[in-house]
């Protein structure tokens, strides 16, 4: 798998060190707060289409007491569009920036032909496809945060005959409403970030959308099986 291999910043809605010599258990699901322990075991149940492939994949181990990771590749046959890792933080102790325990931190990625990367408003509509795949699934969620990162590589030299690349990068975090026992709908959490993974891929949407989401032109046409 493809997964998205950009640093999540230990500082980034951090919560204080944490000993690189921890326990494993506690970033992979297997032990911890009930709460936790249930909103992990709701991601590894949860069904995606079928293009959507995911993966556990080892935490980051200083962004909060208990952290679980998965790693994501948008595939449309051997072609892999998009890659992401999503991560669920949990602090008992609630943390001041997140306004709650747990915290949701997403990269996402994916190539873009070079037009679609210079349209200057290309920040603005991958962040409503962010927010709009939560909303169309009428998920709760506060203090969101995030940057739109786009760049573009030329080839010289030996390299000439490459066309240019251009690359979308999202990083976002929010904070998941919380339901019964104190613990978020972490599956539909996960199903709406892959909502935004296809449709940074350029997938056709699996089922209703949302009007009020801007889409932009697919890159490499209809991407259905």
């Amino acid at each position: 798998m493809a997964a998205a291999h950009g640093r999540m910043s230990d500082s980034a809605d951090g919560t204080g060190d944490v000993k690189d010599t921890e326990d494993a258990d506690r970033h992979s699901g297997a032990s911890g707060p009930p709460a936790f322990r249930s909103a992990v075991e709701a991601l590894r149940g949860c069904r995606l289409r079928p293009q959507v492939e995911v993966e556990p994949t080892p935490a980051p181990q200083r962004l909060a007491p208990y952290a679980y990771a998965l790693e994501a590749v948008v595939v449309d046959g051997e072609q892999e569009l998009a890659d992401g890792r999503l991560v669920l933080l949990h602090d008992p102790a609630g943390h001041e920036a997140w306004r709650g325990t747990f915290r949701l931190v997403t990269l996402v990625r994916a190539e873009l032909e070079p037009e679609m990367a210079a349209d200057p408003l290309l920040p603005e509509v991958c962040w409503s496809w962010l927010t709009g795949a939560l909303q169309s699934r009428g998920l709760g969620y506060g203090e969101p945060s995030g940057t739109i990162t786009r760049a573009g590589s030329h080839y010289f030299g030996g390299l000439a005959e490459r066309p240019a690349a251009s690359q979308i990068e999202i990083r976002a975090s929010w904070t998941p409403r919380e339901g019964l026992g104190g613990v978020p709908d972490t599956a539909a959490h996960l199903a709406a970030w892959c909502d935004l993974l296809a449709q940074v891929a350029g997938l056709p949407p699996a089922g209703p959308g949302d009007a009020s989401v801007v889409t932009l032109p697919q890159r490499r046409g209809p991407q259905s099986r």
